[in-house]
């Protein structure tokens, strides 16, 4: 089997591209802590399934992302695009989300 790919969902607001993007095998997994729960659904995450090469270009290219999924959020963090100290781990999930400002 082939390298697993990162689900993706686009959205363009106003100028701005929302990019919401999970390793594809979290899909549908609900996470919780306490009485916090996160639900990574298919409206939220699913779009189209991309490989690194195209996620990686969606990250540097969006003006927010938010990320869910250690491939995801290891993809950001290790080609300086998010910082490992913004990252939030919910049951062992971690998430991450970079709004870029400019101007």
């Amino acid at each position: 089997m082939g390298e697993k790919g990162f689900s993706v969902r686009t959205a363009e607001y106003k100028g701005t591209i929302l990019v919401n993007m999970c390793d594809e095998e979290l899909v549908g997994r609900t996470v919780s802590e306490g009485k916090l729960k996160v639900h990574l659904s298919k409206d939220f995450y699913s779009g189209e399934v991309v490989n690194g090469g195209e996620a990686l270009r969606l990250i540097r290219t969006c003006s927010i992302v938010n990320l869910a999924g250690t491939r995801s959020v290891m993809l950001a963090v290790s080609n300086s695009v998010g910082a490992a100290e913004a990252i939030r781990e919910i049951e062992d999930v971690p998430f991450l989300m970079i709004y870029k400002f400019s101007g």
